[in-house]
């Protein structure tokens, strides 16, 4: 299994809408992702290691897919409507990085 992490990165500059992303952009992404998405999570930053320092990232959302094969089928047709909603919540573009699961 692997993860595709969708990083904002945070500033003093940083717009986000967390309620837009929750409730509209995130199931948008779901929905157009269907069965190939095996599960969803989302971060949102509250703090750095250092006191009264912005948490690196405003939010990190976490989706599982089976490999990475099935993500780029499922994500591949629709990134260019993920990539334009991006104006109705934030003013920062995302890192992605995808990762292998490792479980203990």
């Amino acid at each position: 299994m692997i993860k595709v992490s969708v990083m904002y990165p945070n500033s003093k500059d940083v717009k986000f809408d967390t309620e837009y992303y929750k409730n509209n952009h995130l199931p948008m992404v779901a929905n157009k992702l269907g069965d190939a998405l095996k599960g969803l999570e989302l971060d949102l930053g509250i703090a750095s290691k250092n006191p009264g320092e912005l948490a690196p990232y405003v939010a990190i959302a976490h989706l599982k897919f089976d490999d990475v094969a099935s993500f780029q089928a499922a994500f591949g047709p629709h990134a260019a409507v993920f990539a334009a909603d991006v104006e109705n919540y934030s003013n920062v573009q995302a890192d992605l990085q995808i990762s292998e699961l490792v479980t203990f």
